[in-house]
């Protein structure tokens, strides 16, 4: 069965580096960076865009589902548990093994990577408050089965070899 794996958590807490990784080791594997549902200038967040971008995912994640190189997909964005549920409910049709990963980080180290990924036009200051304040957040409740991981001592490279192990040993809770 083909597995469809969320990675979710706050912003700057490096939820695409990691996706990248796990789609090179694992191979077969296709990534979706979820803002790429919703790329718009300028940026709108409101119920439409929100439902259009969910819309845009899930054709992606569909025709991934339907390529025979494909055996991973790789959805990386925040999610609030509405939209992991619309996610879900949208691919109830497509016979997937649903991972839901969750990463979180100190609120140090995401300060320390904030600074280092300046090339990325939502570092700023609004946002580096909005991802401090997520940090809190429970992300694993937005989900039935879920893994959260620790980034903050980490890298990206060992973070996604205990995302491939969790998905191998099926290690969720």
């Amino acid at each position: 069965m083909k597995k469809f794996i969320l990675i979710n958590g706050p912003m700057g807490v490096g939820k695409s580096t990691v996706s990248r990784k796990v789609c090179e080791m694992l191979g077969r594997a296709a990534f979706i960076d979820g803002d790429w549902g919703l790329n718009i200038f300028p940026f709108v967040g409101n119920a439409e865009t929100k439902t259009m971008a969910i819309d845009n995912i899930l054709h992606m994640v569909k025709n991934y589902h339907k390529c025979s190189e494909c055996d991973t997909v790789i959805l990386s964005w925040i999610m609030s548990g509405h939209m992991i549920n619309e996610i879900i409910l949208g691919l109830y049709d497509v016979d997937f093994q649903i991972y839901n990963i969750v990463l979180t980080c100190s609120k140090e180290s995401l300060m320390n990577r904030w600074q280092k990924d300046v090339g990325n036009r939502w570092r700023n200051d609004i946002n580096l408050i909005a991802s401090m304040k997520s940090i809190d957040s429970d992300f694993t409740e937005r989900a039935e089965k879920h893994f959260l991981i620790e980034t903050s001592a980490i890298s990206a490279d060992i973070v996604a070899k205990k995302i491939i192990e969790m998905i191998e040993y099926e290690l969720f809770e």
